[in-house]
């Protein structure tokens, strides 16, 4: 019986974590005066790597830009990450499991953090949207998908 146990798949979350936060203001304070809204951009990032045999860690970057006119009124960059033990799941199902639910688990912390810094740093408060992390892997895929393609078709016209 506990063999078969020790055979069942497991999904334990070890630690959820703020690995790194940094905010630049380079044109404070004469941006505070600014009557124009500022525009934001945002940029997100998924990483995981291989801890020990069945300990992974999965990180979410996320960087906002605001910049009034062409000046940047603030840049926030935050760095999610999480420590998950996974065992007995199949090579094919752990990479989307890395790559989708590991940062749907990670990222409210992040929009949490972000939310945060932004507020202290004297802004309004920048809630960011769900992300569907699914299509993100799906897009990562395919860019990866592409790249081997050109690489083969590089070195087959050598």
């Amino acid at each position: 019986m506990s063999d078969q146990n020790e055979q069942q798949p497991s999904f334990q979350i070890q630690r959820i974590y703020l690995k790194d936060l940094s905010l630049e203001q380079p044109n404070s304070p004469a941006i505070f005066l600014e009557q124009e809204g500022p525009g934001i951009e945002v940029s997100v990032d998924v990483g995981a790597e291989r801890l020990a045999e069945t300990v992974f860690e999965t990180t979410v970057t996320i960087t906002v830009t605001a910049k009034v006119k062409d000046k940047v009124a603030f840049l926030v960059e935050g760095k999610q990450a999480g420590i998950f033990d996974i065992r007995n799941l199949p090579n094919e199902q752990l990479d989307p499991l890395l790559g989708i639910g590991c940062p749907n688990i990670i990222y409210p912390y992040l929009r949490a953090n972000i939310a945060d810094v932004i507020s202290r740093a004297g802004f309004p408060p920048i809630h960011l949207a769900e992300l569907n992390f699914e299509a993100f892997y799906q897009q990562r895929l395919q860019a990866i998908a592409e790249q081997q393609q050109a690489a083969a078709a590089g070195s087959a016209a050598n």
